[in-house]
């Protein structure tokens, strides 16, 4: 078990297990962890989470022809996909770009789509079952209603129940 970083699942796990009264030995055997492990968490002494890490590991292979040839074609066809682009490499620079830098490619635009692309179309689709939604109304009728001679003030309430609802947008 050393050298592997305990998860956050196993800790809880082993916690868990710790709480509903098992010893040291049986949770951290139920948790996938040394003993001495459930000891430290049990102290608090575990380490921190690693930190993400801000810097490349390896050289970037769409570096040189990204912004001066690729972002180009995708400004002008937007709806190119990682995989059209790939092939354009193929043919243009063949040999520089293997199959496997495909998945670097299809990231590329993916991110580029989302943060320079073009907008896209927002719709917001209606649906409303039956009978579940409707107008009212509330109004002074312009005829005098009269009960035993005498003038009867009211309002006039009218509901309507939609029966389907379809919204058209241009």
């Amino acid at each position: 078990m050393s050298g592997k970083r305990i998860t956050k699942r196993q800790e809880n796990l082993y916690m868990n297990k710790r709480q509903q009264g098992q010893s040291q030995e049986t949770a951290a055997a139920k948790g996938g962890i040394s003993e001495r492990s459930g000891r430290r968490i049990e102290k608090g002494e575990r380490p921190s989470m690693p930190r993400e890490r801000h810097w490349r590991t390896r050289e970037d292979p769409l570096d040189a022809i990204w912004e001066k040839e690729l972002v180009p074609l995708l400004e002008n066809e937007p709806q190119l996909t990682g995989l059209t682009l790939w092939e354009y490499l193929e043919d243009e620079h063949a040999g520089q770009f293997p199959y496997s830098v495909l998945r670097t490619l299809q990231r590329r635009v993916k991110h580029w789509k989302a943060t320079q692309g073009p907008d896209k179309a927002v719709i917001f689709r209606q649906s409303v079952p039956a009978g579940q939604q409707g107008l009212s109304d509330f109004s002074h009728p312009n005829t005098e209603i009269t009960i035993q001679g005498e003038v009867f003030s009211h309002l006039l309430y009218h509901r309507v129940r939609k029966r389907h609802c379809c919204l058209s947008l241009p």
